[in-house]
């Protein structure tokens, strides 16, 4: 029964309505560093490319690499 890693990067934004908006990425490249995403990030808020139910995005809130394990302990016949 295998055993996978899986990684998520996410990006927090904050709206208008000071509500938190966020992004997820599958499987990011290994090399990317915290310069390169608040760029992306930055981006993002200057081009106002997502509309919330809170309004335009404003600032940036947080960003996270996200691993998880999954243990598949049980495989139907």
């Amino acid at each position: 029964m295998p055993v996978t890693t899986t990684q998520t990067l996410r990006m927090v934004f904050r709206n208008e309505n000071g509500s938190n908006f966020s992004i997820s990425l599958d499987n990011p490249k290994n090399d990317l560093t915290a310069a390169q995403i608040e760029a992306v990030m930055d981006l993002i808020i200057s081009k106002n490319v997502f509309l919330t139910n809170g309004g335009a995005l404003v600032s940036k809130q947080d960003v996270q690499i996200v691993d998880r394990t999954t243990n598949d302990l049980y495989d139907p016949a």
